[in-house]
């Protein structure tokens, strides 16, 4: 049978995930428009230029335990589309956390779909209660 849309970005995001450089979580995002075209993607992983988590190890955040070397995967696809990402849909393999929330709705994307829920993803009624559409897809 013949995948969805929402199946096919989703395993697109699977894909770019594996180029994740932080070892503590491999996440990937694709930014998609209202044709159902490509318009950035994006994993988890050092700033260019900086070494990898891979390389030489995590900056773990004391507070939270998580890494802040990483940007994390739709950070970086939003920085790729600029103002291209405005009402295209953010496939994820994670759902964002607060502070990606934050900069999904700033940069005017309308669904986001997801296929995880990660420890800190709690954001849903954020996005929600700022007009985006979210969908977690999967079980």
């Amino acid at each position: 049978m013949r995948p969805s849309w929402d199946e096919t970005w989703l395993e697109v995001a699977k894909v770019v995930a594996k180029r994740s450089t932080c070892p503590r979580k491999q996440v990937g995002a694709v930014l998609v428009d209202a044709h159902n075209r490509v318009v950035a993607t994006g994993y988890n992983g050092a700033p260019s230029k900086s070494p990898h988590c891979c390389d030489v190890g995590c900056i773990i955040d004391p507070a939270t335990g998580s890494c802040l070397r990483a940007i994390h995967a739709e950070v970086n696809a939003l920085m790729q589309a600029g103002e291209r990402a405005r009402g295209c849909t953010l496939y994820m393999t994670l759902a964002p956390c607060w502070r990606c929330a934050t900069m999904i709705v700033q940069a005017g994307v309308r669904k986001v779909v997801f296929a995880e829920v990660g420890e800190h993803s709690d954001s849903d009624h954020f996005l929600e209660s700022n007009g985006v559409e979210v969908i977690r897809y999967g079980g």
